[in-house]
């Protein structure tokens, strides 16, 4: 939904009072990117990676103690399993796979010959309930 003309006036004003307030921040704000986020999410999940391995790593050195072993091992490995799936999440979102084009509304509508399986059994469900 476009602005209208008063919302465009009261945005552009409050632009031009924040690039005069703090020309810094504005600058810093007009160039960042999504992708500039992204990629830092990334090394954010790399790092969590690399310190659940070190955790797992640890947790099996430490066999003297098995308590100690058990929770860093279990520890290790949620941090690991968690830094892999959002890391490779972000990486599908950064390469332009994870985004849903067709059912968001935006860009191109998605090519697909015949629906997916939720698809059909919601259809399914609905014959039965209608008819």
């Amino acid at each position: 939904m476009p602005l209208s003309e008063n919302e465009q006036r009261m945005l552009e004003q409050i632009e031009r009072a924040l690039v005069e307030d703090d020309p810094k921040f504005a600058s810093t704000v007009r160039s960042a990117t999504p992708r500039t986020y992204l990629v830092r999410r990334i090394r954010r999940n790399a790092v969590l990676f690399v310190l659940g391995l070190a955790m797992l790593i640890v947790g099996v050195v430490l066999s003297q103690m098995p308590v100690l072993t058990v929770v860093l091992g279990i520890l290790g490995f949620s941090i690991m399993l968690t830094a892999a799936v959002r890391g490779s999440a972000d990486l599908r979102r950064m390469s332009g796979r994870g985004v849903d084009h067709g059912r968001r509304g935006g860009g191109a509508p998605r090519r697909r010959t015949r629906p997916s399986i939720t698809e059909r059994f919601e259809e399914r469900w609905r014959r039965r309930w209608e008819g």
